[in-house]
């Protein structure tokens, strides 16, 4: 490997783990947007514990286990000796350009998501962070 290869290697791990707090707190945002929804709906979760099953488990919150996912693919890659290697940081970090698409007709994650970036102004706040991170690391990606 390179020392350019090595280089690169290494911004793009640096801009997975950024991305990857930057997802921590978009899906915290988006948890927090849904058990507000779920207990106008439902009543009051009881505690911490029942809201973790929940989260885990009722259908209701299904829809947010894709960032959940793309949330440990980063941590997996970022634990692997050497960091992240281009081709799967490339892989990823268009995947989350993809997931982080709202649409009214896209997957039930993307209408879902484009419908609490209308509501929630925290969301839009997050969502926006995350974007950036990932628009960064394809502009250095090209560079």
């Amino acid at each position: 490997m390179s020392s350019s290869d090595s280089l690169r290697d290494s911004i793009l791990t640096h801009a997975l783990g950024d991305l990857r707090n930057r997802l921590i707190r978009l899906h915290k945002t988006l948890l927090l947007v849904e058990r507000r929804s779920y207990e106008r709906m439902k009543g009051r979760i009881a505690s911490p514990a029942r809201f973790f099953e929940l989260v885990v488990s009722d259908p209701w919150f299904a829809w947010l286990r894709p960032v959940s996912e793309l949330i440990v693919r980063i941590d997996e890659m970022l634990a692997e000796e050497g960091g992240a290697q281009e081709d799967e940081a490339d892989i990823t970090l268009r995947k989350a350009e993809e997931l982080l698409t709202p649409g009214e007709m896209g997957t039930e994650f993307q209408r879902r998501y484009y419908e609490a970036l209308q509501m929630e102004p925290s969301v839009v706040m997050a969502h926006a962070e995350a974007v950036r991170v990932i628009r960064e690391a394809t502009v250095k990606r090209e560079e």
